[in-house]
């Protein structure tokens, strides 16, 4: 076990000395990194909070879907391979379902704020 704080802790405490203390003293190009910096930092911490539970749902459904199992890289170039050759399409049991999972966490680490994405969140939301 880690000592604290842990790592998510530190991303956090680094992206906020960034736009607190850092920012407000910068100008042009030097303040336009900072923010790249603060935000970059934002989708490690979301990926350190995301995906592991996301990684090990994906590659349970792709051993589900592909009938074998290996590591999610080669789980997803054989995905790859498969919908290539066509022996996988969009009629295929769970593929569709997966392609939206997979979308979707992506879209949680990257862009949470993408309206798309919200408007999914909100009728997911009201549809259970």
């Amino acid at each position: 076990m880690q000592d604290q704080p842990t790592a998510i802790e530190l991303v956090d405490i680094v992206a906020e000395f960034i736009r607190v203390h850092a920012m407000p003293q910068l100008q042009g190009h030097a303040a336009f990194h900072a923010r790249v910096a603060a935000n970059a930092l934002d989708i490690v911490k979301r990926e350190l909070q995301i995906a592991p539970k996301a990684n090990s749902e994906e590659h349970e459904r792709l051993k589900a879907l592909l009938g074998r199992d290996g590591s999610l890289d080669e789980l997803n170039r054989d995905l790859c391979a498969r919908i290539e050759a066509g022996e996988l399409t969009l009629s295929t049991p769970g593929l569709a379902d997966h392609l939206w999972a997979i979308t979707m966490t992506k879209l949680a680490i990257d862009q949470p704020g993408y309206s798309g994405y919200v408007r999914a969140l909100e009728e997911e939301a009201g549809t259970k």
